[in-house]
């Protein structure tokens, strides 16, 4: 039984003032695993306090002092890894491959920052001004539980490059892997006051760092709903928002795509992260004519996919993190059936043999239209929905009819075609032929996935505010 009860404010893990506790579950069991002791409305007022505070200090380090703090936030990270990714399997749910690429993304983004800021150039000249990117201040982070490290780290990284101080909301069903995170914080010496968290919930902390006057900026990753209430708060002080929110990514095949590729590899985009994954391809777009071979080829994709044991390193899908979160899933599995769609395969309840835990089928419906539910709304779960179209031109207004536009994928043996199609999408991010990832590429949503960009130099100058001096070079005349 591990019990998370301190926080950690101002270089020290301090007791809350919050009372308030919750049960840690593990969601390949649904054993009680821990205690987390949440922070209040004092905790998140103490964590700004120290932010500022310490900002005053902080924002006049050097470069290659931010630099070597990167460098050891990743070394201690990386030294220990392998307890961190354990912890991510037992209180995630995560399979132990996909708590393994988690841990390495988190890695890999203190480097990638330290890269950016390396070439960055703080000062720059435009016509007769000097422009000067300065930090904003304090910055509040509220981020998931569907990769604590990745995300956390994600934020913090390019906040602390700018030279910005930070207070940080993680999800209170991830405060294992948090506690993990914090101590090596502390471990890698980070100035007192520079980087802040706490557990706590989001109508408790998160709405205190989202109206406070003292947060200069507040940047989000989660579910479009919260990410509209956070914009609510954040207007009445006029702070920074930046918003990473959910999708409905649309995957199209076009007719001249090699289907013994593309269609494996569609099952791989949705169901990444056991489907709990805001990238995740859930909308399959694919010609009519050919709707019973991607029938075919979809359901041996899923009778290929292992799901149960997170331990085992062959598993892809493990349990949805919570009693909730599996209860939504059964209920849009439900929904699809009620609303005429065609059951490929899976269906409602637990996979056979797993019926302890938060495990479910991986579903495919076909002949879905987009006026089921199950072809609009963000499901978070390995849930995949086949839709068809006649023309190229019906493909590409059936990926665009969302009020999403994080992700979209596209497969075509014509790569021309597919840069063409490609340009017709409204989406923040777009992978042709395959699963890509370039970590300085931006990463953000059109429409209602989203404000801002995150990573490279496009995440970097989000925690950045410039200034214009004019003048600079210009001496004073004796007289005047």
């Amino acid at each position: 039984m591990k019990i998370i009860d301190h926080i950690y404010i101002n270089g020290e893990f301090v007791q809350p003032n919050g009372t308030e506790v919750r049960n840690l579950i593990n969601p390949a069991t649904a054993e009680i695993m821990g205690q987390v002791t949440l922070g209040n409305i004092k905790d998140a007022q103490n964590a700004i306090a120290a932010a500022k505070q310490a900002f005053k200090s902080f924002s006049k380090t050097t470069l290659e002092e931010r630099l070597q703090m990167l460098q050891r936030l990743h070394d201690v990270m990386k030294e220990k890894s392998e307890v961190m990714i354990q912890a991510t399997v037992q209180e995630y749910g995560a399979p132990i491959s996909i708590a393994t690429m988690l841990m390495n993304l988190t890695l890999r983004n203190f480097l990638n920052t330290q890269e950016v800021l390396q070439d960055f150039e703080f000062t720059q000249y435009i016509g007769k001004a000097k422009v000067v990117l300065e930090p904003l201040g304090v910055i509040a982070a509220i981020t998931p539980w569907n990769a604590d490290y990745t995300h956390i780290s994600g934020k913090l990284a390019p906040a602390i490059a700018a030279g910005n101080t930070i207070v940080i909301k993680p999800s209170e069903l991830s405060a294992i892997q948090t506690q993990l995170f914090m101590e090596c914080i502390h471990e890698a010496g980070i100035p007192a006051g520079v980087i802040n968290i706490l557990n706590g919930t989001g109508d408790v902390v998160g709405a205190e760092l989202t109206r406070h006057p003292d947060v200069a900026m507040i940047t989000f990753t989660g579910s479009t709903k919260v990410g509209k209430i956070i914009s609510r708060g954040a207007a009445d002080t006029l702070k920074r928002v930046a918003l990473e929110l959910g999708g409905k990514s649309p995957n199209l095949i076009m007719d001249d795509a090699d289907f013994n590729i593309a269609i494996p590899l569609a099952a791989m985009s949705c169901f990444i992260n056991s489907g709990q994954a805001c990238i995740a391809g859930t909308r399959l777009i694919v010609p009519e004519h050919r709707l019973e071979e991607v029938k075919k080829l979809i359901t041996a994709a899923v009778e290929a996919t292992k799901v149960g044991d997170v331990w085992d390193k062959n598993t892809a899908i493990g349990p949805m993190v919570s009693q909730q979160q599996y209860d939504t899933v059964q209920r849009y599995i439900k929904l699809g059936i009620e609303e005429g769609a065609e059951l490929i395969t899976g269906g409602e309840g637990h996979p056979e043999g797993l019926d302890q835990g938060y495990f479910v089928k991986p579903t495919v419906f076909a002949n879905v239209t987009m006026d089921m539910t199950i072809a609009r709304e963000e499901i978070f779960g390995p849930v995949l929905s086949i839709l068809t179209y006649k023309t190229e031109e019906e493909a590409i207004e059936i990926a665009n009819d969302t009020v999403y536009g994080l992700s979209a994928y596209i497969s075509s043996s014509n790569l021309a075609r597919a840069n063409q199609i490609a340009a017709q999408i409204m989406s923040g991010r777009i992978e042709i032929n395959g699963l890509h990832d370039e970590p300085h590429a931006p990463f953000g949503g059109f429409k209602q996935s989203g404000i801002g960009r995150e990573h490279g130099v496009y995440g970097l100058e989000q925690y950045l505010e410039a200034k214009s001096i004019m003048g600079y070079d210009v001496a004073q005349i004796a007289g005047r």
